[in-house]
């Protein structure tokens, strides 16, 4: 669903004045207006415009979910509605059409509401229906990155990125124009969305945004040409789901060659569908692989606890527990040790973390 000048219908809390619009005249020149509601431009306009819609939906029965505040759901009985919110986009999935029904036409009361139909397209994201579960890809945009960047006829390569690239350390030429590169990476990070694969690329381009160099550039421009062979890539949502959540860590001790730094990488899946990934840099310098892997196994157990939370908004409770795998037999061994010792004393908050939630 869409709503109709949605910022429009937020409720002011302080005096806000504006000057007289253009073509409006007044025999006085000081006289200004004084704003009822809110309005395009204001700077407290979208943060009205959300409380107005979650104060509607909370009356209606919703409940705001802890893990995320745009996520808010509905239970009655046997009816259950879930109900996504970006800005004026509203996604509604339920178990019931003619509850389903009821809620539009109570928004359309109080919003005026543009009801778009079957979900196939939102921010970008193409959605498309099967036997066997839900298809999610960004051909479009992917197409219209590679239209703007003027590399549609180039010739596409196999992978992303280059193995054992010296990104970090290159010494060409700064470009004259950074701001292309930057949007371009920008462009790129919202493409991670659906392509997991890209998440290490786009981590290592987004690190010389400040001062991009000519290999940057052409490292970017690789990418492009893969996602030029690759335009439809996506990710599949499976039907036939058992709901066990499972998660793969692991850790490239002392990858950054500046810094020293560690980088983490982790994937979540449920019953088999990808449904979170991440690369990104620690924030410290691990002395030692095991501790850069066990890094890695702290970062991945918090996006569990916030995926069971997020599952459980959505209702889904099992008794099962989740499963963490790594491939570092030294950070498994920490991890059953409950000695500790000066070896591993700097890491043992993450150590403690760690087991409480095992």
């Amino acid at each position: 669903m869409d709503v109709n000048n949605a910022f429009l219908h937020g409720d002011l809390e302080e005096e806000v004045f504006m000057r007289l619009p253009p073509g409006f005249s007044s025999s006085s020149p000081t006289k200004v207006c004084k704003l009822r509601k809110s309005l395009y431009g204001l700077r407290q306009a979208p943060r009205q415009w959300f409380a107005k819609l979650s104060s509607t939906l909370t009356a209606y029965g919703f409940v705001r979910s802890y893990a995320d505040y745009s996520f808010l759901t509905y239970r009655k009985g046997k009816v259950f509605l879930a109900l996504l919110v970006y800005v004026d986009d509203i996604i509604l999935a339920g178990n019931d059409s003619q509850a389903c029904a009821e809620l539009k036409a109570y928004l359309n009361n109080c919003f005026r509401i543009k009801d778009l139909g079957p979900l196939k397209y939102f921010l970008g994201i193409e959605v498309a229906r099967g036997p066997h579960g839900f298809c999610l890809c960004q051909r479009k945009y992917t197409l219209e990155i590679v239209e703007e960047s003027g590399l549609l006829g180039s010739k596409p390569t196999d992978l992303p990125m280059e193995e054992n690239h010296k990104l970090a350390l290159a010494k060409g030429r700064v470009l004259d124009d950074p701001s292309r590169y930057r949007r371009l990476v920008g462009r790129l990070i919202y493409l991670t969305i659906t392509r997991p694969e890209l998440c290490y690329a786009v981590h290592i381009l987004s690190q010389f945004m400040q001062e991009p160099r000519e290999e940057h550039m052409d490292a970017a421009r690789r990418v492009l040409r893969y996602l030029k062979g690759t335009p439809g890539y996506g990710i599949l949502l499976r039907s036939d789901c058992d709901l066990q959540v499972r998660a793969y860590c692991d850790a490239d001790w002392g990858a950054c060659p500046l810094t020293r730094r560690s980088l983490t990488g982790y994937l979540v899946t449920l019953g088999g569908s990808p449904i979170s990934w991440k690369t990104k840099k620690q924030t410290t310098v691990s002395r030692s692989s095991a501790e850069a892997e066990y890094r890695s196994m702290a970062a991945t157990t918090f996006e569990l606890i916030w995926l069971k939370a997020l599952l459980g908004s959505l209702g889904v409770f099992h008794d099962s527990a989740m499963h963490l795998f790594c491939d570092s037999q030294a950070a498994l061994h920490i991890a059953k040790n409950p000695v500790f010792h000066e070896r591993t004393k700097h890491i043992e908050l993450d150590c403690h973390f760690v087991r409480e939630k095992c």
